[in-house]
């Protein structure tokens, strides 16, 4: 048999995108990943996928790991030099070498080290042993500071520890959800599946949204509360009070498994009902009619997301919302029980292991002797430090004033998802030795890095993870690493042992019998040290095994030794893991955001998920068809304030907090509230960029959100900031589009990415379709304003990246109206194609230009009409328009038509939709956005 008849190799392993943790089953051939598919036997996702997780072969194709994946480890010799390939030796060498003469020149306080809830917990075990076993300083955070840290603090400030008590099965037994401050249509669209069809399987099933902006999960409540930025405790507080007054507490459940009720009540006086609601800015009725499904319509489900992390009251929001289950005994049942949903793949890993700033291993805390005693006897060292270490911000808030002199940055990008993004960047250029171990080397952060070490990725990685319902999923390799990288434990157990070599007044304090921290040959060496570190803990998993998990799949902790298989639901006899086995009621008050909009900032940002994307984009970024449903970075406004500022859509506005500033198109959103703004959490220096009013160069969304976090948590107030508005005059527009060879695509975008800082606004990003033969074909779109036109050198040099110099290509220079065409086509067996343009000045005619190229219009009736400026398309064209449903690349305007003569009630009209479009009918991710627009265009008049 010939190798290209051989049968598919297929590969069970976990999505690394959010914290669902769907399965995958990989299919490679010949040793590359061709295609992806949902494992049906997997319990969190039973065989569906989102978007993101439908096209994770595509991300790793061979023109994907060529032209993004770093894959040798890079050196450079001076800072903001170009690095160059040096071995893996001398690479572990010269980093252990920097690390140790750090350390014993100025302490171990003076390094940090800075890792990621993408991280396996193998890794992020061993690296939690290097930091706090080895160095012997507690400087190490993650960025799931940035995304669960709130969670955490109001799990144990109420319930006792961090263990979230329900499960995905408990949507299927709810009578109410809760869903607050969560858009679970974009953020889990997979556990959405599951709401939708505990709603078909029972009607009377109540769905809540509480959310500032009126999302797609919003679009589907029965009840939407959509509160001001902030108000969620006044919110909860208030209905407390309701809960009160109509006798929906369970007092008997109060009396026998709970503390402080009568402190929480006496400190929700100061919200009543009519109080919160004002505060809030919702109708009274409305926040009653809450509280009476919540306490009334029972079991109650709660699910909450960043709305309640990211926030400078985090702790307290959690907590406060936590009060509400314990006060209707809303906890330890089907259906029943406050549910955070984790944002990272394995942000709950990380907490298992001990890999933040505060924490040790099995859910141990630092401040606790006992606990510090225990790992220290597990690790075989003779202590681990006291010292609280440094979480995210004030990590780099330390190495901007110089007091860290070294920085191990891990499978992350703090140069896009840090908030103050002016802070971090001082922080990066302080410091004297920066590692950033990736796999992506198209990072903003990589640019910072004195010594680049290649990690595996998804594909590749052998380990497990842990997703939101305390699942615990093998993530195993289908394909052998790419170039030289290497896994991520391998990588923190190599450099520990040099390390090692290098301190030997810290290896003189390891106890009798220890020779090395790091003795693993194996993930799974790794993972049974972890596993005994869990025996009694509340987590304890004594009682799995790989061999467990291989053969009767994923499994839920604790599962202590001789459980036959794991815990779904925690806390169903009412003992609580406190000191007395009774829960805390939390007494918190409400405070207002604490960065409050005034005269010179009077608009609150939020920022949050798009659909199909993914973080910072390292990954989905390098699928031009991801940027289908949303192609390009703007602000959203509601249309008032748009009127009120004289915006026009796509009007450029500049974005304006107390840290920074950058310019963006408007765009009109009837999602949001008045005087609120949106910006995606994606957009950074990667895809957004110009100049800052000091020419200093756009930092991304991040340069206008707020260090400032929960006292608690120490998780930063990323969903709120105060902010200015103006609009920009930038007349001189520029437009770059072209097709171009998938092996090019990815590496011209990065060619792109110095020349956006020359002008006052740009943005550089991908767009694709699938080919008639089943080929993804890959384009970029650059854009760029400015007050003048740009040198000749500049269109050169944009013309020569964009393939818009051959002799194949019509030009139109007008150098003294600062107008420049360039047009390239190409002749195909039905036509011309236009397959590259480019406009410099008068851009208006981007309005036809644009879906000519990228819907693949025939352009032989445009001729000379293609150099012309204009909004109006010299001949009639139909656009396709927005995209909704990326598997299957279906527009807004087709589905708008299909519905126009589809009959029956929303369900039927929906079913006739995606019978004809298939919109829908594969990932699902476009539902919600289907069933929006199935409400907003009813039946015909003469066909209802």
């Amino acid at each position: 048999m010939s190798l290209s008849a051989q049968p598919d190799t297929l590969t069970r392993t976990t999505c690394p995108y959010c914290g669902t943790g769907c399965g995958v089953i990989v299919s490679t051939r010949q040793g590359r990943i061709v295609d992806v598919q949902g494992d049906p036997r997997h319990p969190a996702n039973a065989g569906r996928l989102c978007t993101k997780g439908s096209t994770l072969h595509l991300t790793a194709a061979d023109h994907v790991t060529r032209q993004a994946r770093l894959l040798t480890p890079m050196a450079r010799a001076q800072r903001g030099g170009v690095p160059q390939p040096i071995g893996w030796n001398a690479a572990l060498e010269q980093a252990a070498d920097r690390f140790a003469q750090v350390i014993r020149e100025h302490g171990p306080q003076a390094v940090g080290f800075y890792g990621s809830g993408q991280l396996l917990t193998e890794d992020y075990y061993v690296l939690n042993k290097l930091v706090k076993g080895l160095i012997g300083t507690n400087n190490l955070d993650t960025n799931s500071r940035l995304c669960m840290s709130s969670a955490v603090a109001g799990y144990k400030a109420t319930l006792g520890a961090d263990a979230p008590p329900a499960c995905y099965d408990d949507v299927q037994h709810a009578q109410t959800l809760f869903i607050v401050g969560a858009n679970t249509a974009w953020a889990h669209p997979i556990l959405l599946r599951r709401i939708e069809d505990a709603r078909k399987a029972n009607p009377a099933l109540k769905l809540i949204v509480a959310d500032p902006r009126r999302t797609e999960t919003a679009e589907m409540a029965d009840l939407f509360l959509p509160i001001q930025p902030g108000t969620d405790v006044a919110l909860f507080h208030g209905m407390l009070n309701v809960l009160l007054e109509e006798g929906l507490v369970d007092k008997a459940f109060i009396d026998a498994h709970t503390d402080g009720f009568d402190a929480l009540c006496e400190a929700a006086q100061a919200c009543s009902p009519a109080a919160a609601a004002a505060l809030c800015g919702i109708p009274l009725d409305d926040l009653r009619q809450a509280a009476r499904w919540f306490g009334g319509h029972t079991p109650t489900l709660s699910l909450y997301c960043q709305g309640l992390n990211q926030s400078a009251r985090g702790t307290d929001k959690n907590a406060a919302l936590i009060n509400l289950h314990l006060a209707t005994g809303q906890i330890g049942k089907p259906g029943a029980g406050p549910f955070s949903l984790t944002g990272q793949p394995n942000a709950m890993g990380g907490r298992e292991v001990g890999g933040m700033a505060n924490l040790l291993s099995a859910h141990r805390d630092l401040a606790n002797a006992s606990h510090r005693e225990e790992v220290a006897a597990l690790w075989g060292v003779d202590a681990v430090p006291e010292q609280p270490g440094l979480t995210a911000v004030a990590m780099f808030e330390a190495a901007a004033r110089g007091e860290i002199k070294a920085l191990w940055i891990a499978c992350t990008n703090p140069a896009q998802s840090m908030p103050d993004q002016a802070t971090v960047r001082r922080a990066l250029e302080r410091v004297d030795f920066v590692v950033v171990q990736e796999a992506f080397a198209t990072t903003a952060t990589c640019a910072h890095a004195d010594l680049l070490l290649p990690a595996t990725t998804w594909g590749e990685k052998d380990g497990t993870v842990t997703n939101s319902e305390r699942r615990i999923s093998r993530v195993r390799p289908a394909v052998a690493p790419a170039g030289e990288a290497r896994h991520d434990w391998f990588i923190f157990t190599d450099f520990g042992r040099r390390l090692e070599a290098r301190l030997p007044e810290r290896t003189a304090r390891y106890r009798p019998g220890t020779r090395t921290l790091f003795p693993y040959t194996t993930p799974e060496s790794v993972w049974m040290e972890h596993r005994a570190s869990t025996r009694g803990r509340d987590l304890d998993i004594t009682g799995l095994s790989y061999h467990l998990l291989e053969t009767r799949g994923p499994q839920q902790w604790p599962m202590p030794d001789g459980a036959t298989q794991g815990t779904a639901r925690l806390y169903a006899d009412g003992a609580f893991p406190t000191a007395n086995g009774r829960a805390r009621f939390a007494p918190v008050a409400y405070a207002p955001v604490a960065e409050p909009c005034d005269a010179d900032y009077p608009f609150s940002l939020n920022t949050g998920r798009l659909r199909d994307q993914w973080h910072g984009m390292s990954r989905t970024g390098t699928l031009g068809r991801l940027f289908g449903h949303v192609s390009e970075p703007a602000v959203e406004l509601h249309p008032d304030d748009m009127r009120r500022l004289g915006l026009a859509e796509g009007d450029l506005v500049q974005v304006r907090s107390r840290r920074g500033a950058l310019v963006l198109p408007a765009q009109a959103s009837d999602a949001m509230a008045p005087s609120q703004a949106y910006i995606a959490m994606h957009w950074g220096p990667e895809y957004l960029g110009g100049q800052t009013e000091t020419g200093d160069p756009v930092a991304g969304v991040n340069s206008l959100t707020q260090p400032a976090g929960c006292p608690t948590s120490r998780q930063p107030e990323l969903k709120h900031a105060a902010v200015h508005l103006a609009p920009v005059t930038l007349p001189w527009r520029l437009l770059g589009l072209a097709w171009l060879p998938a092996e090019q695509a990815l590496s011209v975008r990065e060619a792109l990415k110095p020349l956006m800082g020359a002008f006052a606004f740009s943005s550089c990003v991908p767009f694709g379709r699938e080919g008639a033969d089943g080929a993804h074909e890959v384009g970029v779109l650059f854009r760029a304003a400015a007050a003048q036109p740009v040198d000749a050198a500049m269109l050169t040099a944009l013309r020569a990246l964009l393939k818009l110099d051959g002799d194949d290509v019509m030009r139109l220079d007008d150098v003294h109206g600062g107008q420049h065409r360039a047009m390239r086509l190409r002749r195909e067996a039905d036509g011309l194609r236009l397959i590259g343009c480019l406009l410099a000045g008068d851009t208006r005619s981007e309005a036809w230009l644009r879906p000519l190229l990228q819907d693949g219009l025939v352009a032989d009736a445009y001729g000379r009409f293609l150099l012309a400026p204009g909004a109006t398309p010299p001949v009639a064209m139909a656009a396709r328009g927005k995209q909704v449903c990326t598997c299957f690349n279906v527009s807004e305007s087709a589905i708008t038509t299909a519905l126009s003569h589809c009959p029956g009630n929303d369900d039927e009209r929906l079913a006739r939709v995606q019978g004809e479009l298939k919109c829908g009918t594969n990932c699902g991710s476009c539902i919600p956005a289907l069933r929006k627009l199935v409400k907003r265009h009813p039946v015909p008049e003469t066909q209802s």
